[in-house]
This record gives C-alpha cells, structure tokens and sequence, in this order.
C-alpha cells in the first residue's frame, strides 16, 4: 500500500522527530510511505491533484489535525490522523479551526492520542470517540561526546539545567530566565542552557537579545540528535517551560537516559510526568527555583526520579509496542 504521509515538519521539532518514526513503523511493514511537509501545500486542492498522479496514493496519514487534517478533506482515500498537540490546546480556542478539526476527526478512520488527557481533551472539546490511545515511543539512540560550550574555573562542579525546544513563543523559553540569572547570581556553579532549533526568526532574536542579557544562561547552537542526547547525559536536569504540549519527546528522551525532568505544569506534562515519581512539576518561576534547590540537595529524591522515569518509558513507551500499534491502525486504511 503507498502512504501520503503529511507533518508540519520543521526540521528537529517534535514533530519531525515523531513522523520519522512513524514513517519507519509502516515502512518496516512492508508499505511505501511518502512524507511530505504541510508547508509545501495551500489547500486540500493541492494534495487532491497529488493523490491523482501515478503512482497512486491508496491512503494518507496527518499529524496534527488543522495543519495537516485539513489537507486530506478532498483526499479521496481513506486517512487517519494524529493529535499534534497545539491543535486541541490552542487551534480549538479558533472557530474557524475548530469546525475544520471536527469535520477532519468526522472524516478519519482513526485519531491517535499520546495521552489519557489529550485523548479526553479532545472527546470533550471536539468529538466524542477518539478511536485510539497510542502513547509516543522513545528511541534509544546511541550516544556521541558533545561540548556544550560552558567553561568555569569549577566545570567539574557546574550543574547543567537543559532546556529543549524550537525557538517559538509557545514553549516560553524566556520564561525561567529572570530567575534562573537571580539564582546563578547566588550560585555560580548553576547554569540553564537552551538548545534548539530557529524556528521563529522574529522570537529567536528576542530570545537572544535577552539572554545576552542574562548571566547563567546561555543559547547553544542547534545539535543533531544523537548530539542532543550526549548533551542530555552531561547534564543535571532537563527542563521544559512550555506554555502547551502534546506529548514533549524531549521529557521522554530525558526520562530514558536516566536525566531528572523538572517540567511546567500543563495538561500535555502532566499526562506524561507524575510530581515526585517521574518528575518534578512547578506552576511558577519562583517554584521551579525550589524544586530544583531541593532536587540538588537531595540524593535520593535523584534516584527515585531516575528510576520511575526510566521504569516508566520501559513499561509505556516501548518503540516496538508503538510500531505495532501503527501498523495495525495503517491496515484499517485499506
């Protein structure tokens, strides 16, 4: 069966990450699987003429239901689709998005929901009857050394705080920085690093004209995904900000190399991040300083977050059971 396969699929983000995964789960089963990124297309009039030359799609997948769901309106063959996050925590709050959305999710043969939350999110917000709950696989990938260009005359002492995201307003990378600075202003040996891609060219120069600003802060360059990962094992503690999240593939990439997650307490976090079992969730600057203080100063709260994260990836988000699902879900598509 050939596959038009569409995500909003900006280069490093979580969602190009999740598509290439998937991509390679229908393709292990024997399919051909065309990714193509929503960007390259205007309209559903656009994928129409595609799904008409040779050779012929026989079915279509989307990530994320406005930016991608919209797209396989006129697509003529059967489709399913994927909740990319931003769709049911911010497109809904649009009227106009919002009835596309319930039209796509009408149309599907399937939906797919990271979490129990999205899942009811989105039967309450949009349709009842979201058709299946597939939780988001982590990949083990293997490790390379990486430079993560912070040098003090104490490198072996300084605790790196990693914050992941693409440059955009909606994962809020600025907001730790004021009191994240005040804190390494009492203590040199901490410091928060943000990596990631430009995505935003508008809110990146922001972000870098504050954290120029900032002492312990500090934006590195872009890294590749294995890179990312040996940043990730140099590091104290992963952090997410994110104003909204679907499913962070950051928080679970962290929780697999044994990295502790101090993450913002948002529906999408707290689907996947248990407070004092997986992670750590704080709802303010001035919180999140507090745990991270306590998670310094205590050994075994270290541990146990370590071993829940870890045990939590093994037991919910193993990649073959993910592949699997896909696969199944793909063959209802015919």
């Amino acid at each position: 069966m050939r596959v038009l396969f569409l995500a909003p699929n900006s280069p490093k983000t979580g969602n190009c990450t999740t598509a290439e995964r998937i991509r390679n789960h229908i393709v292990a089963a024997g399919h051909t699987c065309v990714l193509c990124d929503t960007r390259e297309f205007r309209s559903a009039s656009d994928v129409s003429s595609l799904m008409m030359q040779e050779p012929r799609f026989e079915a279509a997948l989307a990530i994320h239901l406005f930016k991608g769901g919209r797209l396989l309106l006129d697509a003529g063959v059967p489709f399913g689709v994927v909740f990319g996050g931003t769709d049911v925590n911010e497109d809904v709050k649009d009227e106009h998005k919002r009835a596309v959305m319930e039209e796509v999710l009408r149309k599907a043969r399937f939906a797919v929901a990271f979490t129990d939350k999205l899942k009811g999110r989105a039967e309450e917000l949009l349709v009842r009857n979201v058709k299946s709950l597939q939780f988001q696989g982590c990949l083990n990938m293997k490790l390379l050394s990486c430079v993560l260009g912070v040098r003090t005359k104490q490198e072996e002492n300084v605790r790196v705080f990693l914050l992941v995201c693409g440059l955009r307003r909606v994962k809020d990378p600025l907001y730790l920085l004021e009191v994240f600075a005040e804190w390494h202003s009492q203590n040199p040996l901490v410091v928060l690093i943000i990596i990631g891609p430009k995505i935003d060219p508008v809110f990146t120069a922001e972000v870098e004209e504050s954290v120029k600003r900032s002492v312990g802060v500090y934006l590195a360059a872009d890294l590749s995904q294995e890179e990312l990962h040996a940043a990730m094992q140099k590091s104290f503690a992963l952090v997410n900000s994110s104003l909204s999240e679907g499913m962070s593939a950051a928080i679970l990439e962290a929780m697999d190399l044994g990295l502790p997650v101090l993450a913002r307490d948002v529906p999408g976090n707290a689907a996947i991040v248990k407070h004092e079992v997986t992670g750590l969730l704080y709802s303010s600057p001035q919180e999140f300083v507090s745990m991270s203080r306590q998670l310094l100063d205590d050994h075994e709260l270290q541990e146990r977050l370590v071993r829940n994260g870890k045990n939590f990836i093994t037991t919910c988000h193993n990649p073959m059971t993910e592949r699997i699902a896909y696969q199944k879900l793909v063959e209802t598509l015919h």
